[in-house]
């Protein structure tokens, strides 16, 4: 499978958090030639590659498998379906928008219910956008049409996106590039390394449910103990609504190498090492200070006693949406930083973080 295969596969898996299966399937299968898998109950994935020698300090790769989804809360009696979210959303970017909605038959389509505007008094014309006043439209007309259809409570749903390359521009088009970007940059990365001089021994995470609050890190870091961690994100890109002078996380930018956001202040010296070994090796990185957001960093930072963590992001426009828009430029600066950093690391610098 080609690098940009894998991006479109991952793209395309259908995991909201706590149903990643199509999502680690993709993964492993990419990285079978080289790395031994392990899983967990909560699907998180460990990548162990073949070239470890065992006996050195342990650099965890990280990336989250989940994407933000839905889930069914109920059948409505005229056969459409009432739903939760599953992590954070935009509502008032839902209405219309197609979905995938998982049945014992396999996924079918729906579609977020809208009403036209011929029916829309002027009172609903300006009222804000709620869960209670949405619903998704498989096609039934009663509940037991939806329940035939083989839809029940607790199924998850995913926006229905496919994914697109424009190979002329570089520009890539889909859903779940939070975090399946970083997924993908953390398999190359492992694969790469092949053959190369290492001085710590690797495992490449793909983590469950971060979108609900880094559920799956939580249990990944009670069953390793890594002496320092490279989270790779798929981060909000700021570079059409931000002022110029703030803009931090553009398109072509390279890596997105975060100090901090709402939830961790990423390791100072760790980050200014990876600064400099990006610079070093040709890899463009633009630097961010968030006072939103959050990733699994806020959880590995603090755990096992303390872990050295930073925060290497791909720029997506329009994430938590279901269309994304990334630059695979972008992608490919991520894998060129996550290469040249665990060469550049041993166990001295690491302990001097």
């Amino acid at each position: 499978m080609e690098f940009s295969e894998l991006i479109r596969a991952l793209s395309e898996a259908r995991g909201a958090s706590g149903f990643e299966d199509e999502a680690v399937a993709a993964a492993k299968e990419y990285c079978a030639g080289f790395c031994r898998a392990e899983e967990d109950s909560m699907r998180n994935l460990y990548l162990y590659p073949a070239y470890n020698k065992g006996g050195r300090p342990l650099v965890m790769l990280d990336a989250h498998s989940d994407e933000v989804g839905f889930m069914v809360q109920a059948i409505k009696p005229d056969g459409t379906l009432r739903f939760v979210p599953i992590g954070g959303w935009n509502e008032k970017a839902l209405p219309s928008s197609a979905v995938q909605v998982y049945t014992e038959k396999g996924y079918i389509g729906g579609v977020i219910s809208a009403i036209p505007p011929h029916f829309l008094t002027a009172e609903q014309r300006s009222a804000p956008v709620t869960y209670e006043s949405l619903a998704i439209d498989v096609g039934a007309s009663s509940a037991e049409e939806a329940i035939s259809y083989g839809v029940r409570v607790g199924a998850p749903v995913v926006p229905s996106t496919p994914f697109r390359r424009d190979a002329e521009h570089g520009i890539i088009h889909g859903k779940a590039f939070d975090d399946r970007l970083g997924v993908a940059a953390v398999c190359e990365t492992l694969k790469r390394l092949q053959g190369a001089r290492l001085d710590v021994d690797l495992v490449g995470v793909i983590s469950s449910q971060e979108e609900v609050g880094e559920r799956g890190i939580t249990a990944v870091m009670g069953n390793i103990k890594p002496a320092a961690a490279i989270c790779f994100e798929g981060c909000p890109a700021d570079d059409t609504f931000t002022p110029q002078y703030m803009v931090q996380d553009r398109l072509h930018g390279g890596v997105m190498l975060r100090h901090m956001d709402r939830t961790v202040i990423c390791t100072p010296r760790f980050v200014k090492f990876a600064e400099d070994e990006a610079g070093r090796a040709g890899v463009k990185v633009q630097m961010a200070v968030r006072s939103g957001g959050g990733n699994n960093g806020a959880y590995i930072i603090s755990a096992n006693g303390g872990t050295p963590t930073i925060v290497a992001g791909v720029p997506v426009r329009y994430i938590h949406t279901f269309n994304c828009v990334a630059a695979m430029d972008d992608v490919e600066a991520n894998v060129d930083f996550g290469v040249a950093l665990c060469k550049a690391l041993n166990g001295n610098v690491i302990g001097g973080f």
